[in-house]
């Protein structure tokens, strides 16, 4: 029987609530298949541990903020994935570790102990992925949760911004052995298309993995990097974007730079936040809800 998440708690912690909408990713139940069930998991992003500045001058609670907004939830998530730049960059090999020794310190902390981790280029792309590995294992990968087919992409760890040939060879091997309407969610931290390329929001290769994944008909991508919550379709795959918990950033082309967005004392944590992903068998699509980290 399908759950009811109760989120009175947590409100109280994150705020009024955020927008709800619906993706495409039927789950269909095949004869003779293993009954799916209701489950769902929370997306953080760009927490950016170890950045100090007049964008965000309560850097140092923000993810603080959201593992005890997460652990306020009456009923936990499956499990909780962070897409990407879990640290802020840094030249200085031994302060890379430092911080994300503190970071995953830091999410120790989180009741849900199915914590899964994708790398950003703040935490990779200086050394292509070897610190990373160190703390959180392999930056690509694929797991199966209550039949979904979840795979974790790299598109960081190569400076030039690429998935790279090796990894492209990888994800198709996988994806053939699936059948055509397996529901797949691909996790990834740059958009997998070209959504700002002068603002490095692209994957140069990415249009590689959307021809890969474009003849499945259940397929839905989450990504972080941009800050901002962002919704795109390419072809009938949607791509949708994860707020930050460090700063906001512009919408895509309306100012000449990238740039953070303006703190603003009178609404601390405006723009700042994660989501929740219900994935439903009674209906045909997974329901998403962008859940904002005011302050309250």
């Amino acid at each position: 029987m399908p759950y009811h998440v109760d989120r009175r708690d947590f409100m109280k912690l994150a705020g009024i609530g955020g927008a709800v909408f619906a993706s495409g990713l039927g789950l269909p139940k095949a004869a003779g298949a293993a009954v799916q069930q209701d489950f769902f998991f929370v997306q953080l992003s760009d927490t950016h541990w170890g950045f100090a500045g007049a964008p965000n001058p309560e850097a140092a609670n923000t993810l603080k903020r959201a593992v005890a907004a997460a652990n306020a939830l009456a009923r936990q998530p499956d499990f909780i994935v962070f897409t990407g730049d879990l640290t802020h960059t840094t030249d200085d090999a031994q302060e890379r570790r430092r911080r994300m020794a503190e970071f995953r310190d830091i999410v120790s902390a989180l009741k849900v102990k199915d914590v899964r981790y994708i790398p950003g280029e703040h935490d990779a792309s200086l050394d292509r992925g070897a610190a990373y590995q160190e703390f959180f294992g392999k930056p690509n990968y694929t797991f199966d949760h209550k039949g979904i087919h979840f795979i974790a992409l790299d598109n960081v760890s190569d400076p030039g911004a690429l998935i790279g040939e090796s990894q492209l060879a990888w994800l198709s091997a996988d994806l053939a052995q699936l059948k055509r309407d397996q529901p797949i969610v691909v996790l990834t931290h740059r958009p997998l298309f070209d959504l700002q390329p002068d603002w490095d929001w692209a994957t140069r290769d990415g249009a590689k993995a959307v021809e890969l994944l474009t003849p499945f008909a259940n397929v839905t991508v989450f990504y972080g990097h941009i800050h901002q919550e962002h919704h795109h379709m390419t072809g009938r795959i949607p791509h949708h974007a994860a707020t930050s918990l460090i700063f906001p950033l512009p919408a895509p082309g309306s100012q000449p730079k990238r740039a953070p967005l303006a703190w603003d004392p009178a609404a601390p944590f405006k723009g700042l936040g994660f989501r929740e992903v219900a994935a439903r068998t009674s209906g045909p699509a997974l329901g998403i809800e962008e859940l904002p980290l005011n302050k309250g």
